[in-house]
This record gives C-alpha cells, sequence and structure tokens, in this order.
C-alpha cells in the first residue's frame, strides 16, 4: 500500500514538476517569447503564469475526485487522476511551438497545463488519505509522510533527468528538442505506476463507510455547511511551505542560470541542477523526519518548528545564492529543505486528523488545492516581479517571511489532532456531539 502512494505520487509530482523546470529554462523562447517581443522579461513572467494558471483547476479536481473518492472510492480516483497526468505530460512532449503553429501553441500548452492541474488537484487527497487510514494510530504522521515524500522524489527525478541531458547534450540541442525526453518519459512512468496501483487495496475507512452505509447523500455540501472553518485553515497552513517550494523546485534554478543581462546570475545550468537535485534528497529526508517527529511531539508542534526554521533562514538564503557560488547556491537550498520537510512530512496526518470520514476527502483534497494556488500557483511569477520592480531578492525572501507567519498563526490555530479516530462509527459519534445542528 505505502509503495503504492509513494511511486504514484512521485509520478504524478514528477510530470508536474517537468513543466516547472522546463518553464524556467526553455517554454520562455519556444512559446511564449513572440508575445513579449518588446519586453525580454515579460515571456519569463508569462512562462510562469502559464505555470500558475494550472493551479486555479487544481480546486476543480480536488472537487469532483473528492466527491467521487468520497462515494466511489480512494483506489479508483488514484488509477484515475495518475494516467490523466500522464497523458497530459506526454502530449506536451510532442506539442509544435510557436515558431511552428503560432498562437496555436501557446494556447494548447496551456490547456495541456490545466489537464495537469486538474489531475493533481485531485491525487494528493487520495494518496495522503489512502497511507493514514491505513496506519497504526501510533504511526500516521509516519504512513502519512509517504506520499509526502513522492514530492522530493518527484523533484529529484524530474531535476535528475533535466541536469542529465543539460550534461550529456549541447544548449542547441536540449532547446531543439533534448528538452521533450522527460516528458515523454512519463509514458513508461505512468505504465510502472498503473500498474502499482491497480494491486493497492482500498482504504478500509472507506471498506467500513460502505459496509455501514455512512456515506452522505451530498458530502460537499455537509462540507461546507460544518467544516468551512477546517477548509481555510487547512488552505492557509499550506501556503508558506507550497511558495518555498516551487521557489526551490523551479525560480532558484531559473534565477541563477539566466544570464546577468536578463536578471540572473550567468551559473552553470548543469552545475544549478545537480546541486538542486542534491536539495531535494535533503527534502525527501526531512519530509520523512517530519512525519516520524509528528507522532512522538505532535503534529501542530512540528509544524511550527519547521515554518520557523525557513521563516528565519528567507533572507539568509537570497544572500547566500547571490553570491553565484554552486557550493553556497547548494547549502542555501539543502538548508531551507529542513524547514520545508518538517512542515510538509506530518501533512497528510493532520489534514486526515482534522476532517470526519465522510467528507475527508473532499477536505483535505480542497483544503491543500487552495492552499497551493494562494502558495506555489504564482510564487515563481510573483519571484520575478517583486526581482524585477526592487532589483534585489531581499523582497522575495521578505515575501516568503510573511507567508511563513500566515501559515505559522493558522496551523497554531488547529487543536493538537494527533492519536484522533479516524474510523466511521466513533468519529461520527465524536462530530455529532461537536455539530448537534447536524443531528
Amino acid at each position: 500500500m505505502l509503495a503504492g502512494t509513494l511511486v504514484g505520487t512521485t509520478i504524478e509530482w514528477y510530470d508536474f514538476f517537468i513543466y516547472a523546470q522546463a518553464a524556467g529554462l526553455v517554454l520562455a523562447q519556444l512559446y511564449f517569447a513572440p508575445l513579449g517581443a518588446e519586453n525580454a522579461g515579460l515571456a519569463q513572467v508569462i512562462s510562469w503564469a502559464s505555470l500558475g494558471i494550472s493551479f486555479l483547476f487544481r480546486p476543480l479536481g480536488a472537487i469532483v475526485a473528492g466527491h467521487l473518492g468520497d462515494r466511489l472510492g480512494r483506489k479508483m480516483m488514484l488509477v484515475f487522476t495518475l494516467v490523466l497526468m500522464g497523458l497530459a505530460t506526454a502530449l506536451i512532449g510532442v506539442l509544435p511551438t510557436y515558431a511552428q503553429i503560432g498562437i496555436w501553441a501557446p494556447i494548447l500548452l496551456v490547456l495541456l497545463r490545466i489537464l495537469q492541474g486538474f489531475s493533481a488537484g485531485g491525487e494528493w487527497g487520495g494518496a495522503a488519505l489512502m497511507s493514514v487510514e491505513h496506519a497504526p494510530v501510533d504511526k500516521r504522521g509516519f504512513f502519512g509522510a509517504y506520499p509526502q515524500i513522492g514530492v522530493p522524489c518527484g523533484m529529484i527525478l524530474a531535476t535528475g533527468v533535466m541536469w542529465l541531458l543539460s550534461t550529456l547534450m549541447s544548449d542547441e540541442a536540449f532547446l531543439a528538442w533534448g528538452w521533450r525526453i522527460p516528458f515523454l518519459f512519463s509514458i513508461v512512468l505512468i505504465v510502472v505506476g498503473f500498474m502499482i496501483r491497480r494491486s493497492v487495496d482500498e482504504s478500509p475507512v472507506f471498506k467500513e463507510m460502505q459496509e455501514r452505509k455512512k456515506e452522505s447523500a451530498a458530502p460537499l455540501g455537509l462540507l461546507f455547511k460544518h467544516n468551512s472553518k477546517e477548509v481555510i485553515l487547512t488552505a492557509l497552513i499550506f501556503i508558506a511551505n507550497n511558495a518555498a517550494g516551487y521557489l526551490l523546485i523551479a525560480f532558484f534554478a531559473s534565477y541563477a542560470t539566466k544570464a546577468p543581462e536578463q536578471g540572473g546570475l550567468g551559473m552553470d545550468r548543469s552545475a544549478v541542477l545537480l546541486a538542486s537535485t542534491l536539495a531535494a534528497f535533503g527534502w525527501l529526508i526531512f519530509t520523512m523526519y517530519g512525519g516520524i517527529l509528528s507522532d512522538r511531539i505532535g503534529r501542530i508542534r512540528t509544524f511550527q518548528i519547521g515554518y520557523v526554521w525557513v521563516l528565519l533562514w528567507s533572507i539568509p538564503m537570497f544572500l547566500l545564492i547571490d553570491t553565484a557560488s554552486i557550493i553556497w547556491f547548494t547549502v542555501a537550498a539543502f538548508v531551507l529543505t529542513i524547514g520545508l520537510g518538517l512542515s510538509y512530512g506530518p501533512q497528510s496526518a493532520l489534514y486526515a486528523e482534522m476532517f470526519p470520514a465522510n467528507v475527508r476527502y473532499s477536505g483535505v483534497s480542497i483544503g491543500y488545492a487552495i492552499g497551493a494556488i494562494l502558495g506555489g500557483a504564482f510564487a515563481p511569477m510573483i519571484a520575478e516581479l517583486l526581482l524585477g520592480a526592487t532589483g534585489t531578492t531581499i523582497s522575495i525572501g521578505i515575501y516568503i517571511a510573511v507567508l511563513c507567519v500566515i501559515s505559522l498563526v493558522a496551523v497554531s490555530m488547529v487543536k493538537e489532532t494527533k492519536g484522533k479516530n479516524l474510523r466511521v462509527e466513533e468519529a461520527h459519534q465524536e462530530y455529532l456531539r461537536s455539530h448537534p445542528e447536524a443531528r
């Protein structure tokens, strides 16, 4: 079961992140440059915007997958979102450029990116719940960390593939056709993930819901009627982690490798991608540790430590990156992953424990998707605009620090959830006691 959620989530996020990497390295030149012909920086801003647009459709994916997942099962929706993401990614790999089909190129690219966003919106909630709902009570943080480490694993795959191609190919060949290989490679990964996920058993909590026939006739209606506060809190808790994460995933490499006359540092692309891959390993390690730590000291305390870490590091991090030294770039990115991991590893367990079983899929998926819109969706674009407007990366550090304060306050408003009963009957009775109007 854990292998199914980890492998599937890794593949799903590889697909999502390979676009983020390409948006910073090649898509501005190939698909958006003519749209910003009079302003060289505008093409990159538009490319970052295409990355963010897909996030706007994640709540729709979360609503559809969450609603059907609460009715039909977690497993079915996991397979569906995996296949949909893979198809959209592979089609980007064969999409003609602006020079070949004109304005249709960026339009079709954005449409395929929207499909990726829809799929990602339905992916995380199902994977998280499959892990947490199978877990022993005292190991939910550990089990729930498995779909979480799918994110750094996906980044390792995406950045590692880009690094390998950048090392083996000339810049001209990479720009001409080499960048398409990572997108087409998704076909192989999807076949592997599909076979693994088909073999995963359905969540025991969902089976219990089927047996007891406790499914709600309108889980979305119940969710927003009785759990709107939890949805808002889950969204706010996520924004800082997601924004800082997307700077690591996409913006750092783009900023570091662009020529100085384009507002970058002019660093070697292969070295920067290798450093980013190494940082992703740190993210993996600290995310798993964050889940384990939350089983010991609680979800809330672990989140708080993680966000204080990111808050304190947000400005020193950019001071190191601006040295244009690959060693200090690596240190800056790696140290960031400590706080990212501690504020991401416990997320599956915390979110699952915040919602009753009959609206849990919908609640965690929609909260996660809204948080991604407010956090990472346009974080690289905002960073690019801040850099252009102020001429200094310190403004980006302040932006991340402000988001950390918001997320820190939000998570501190949640009563500790560790050990909460996730089974249907007991949770249902507890829910009725706290919401007498729902009787």
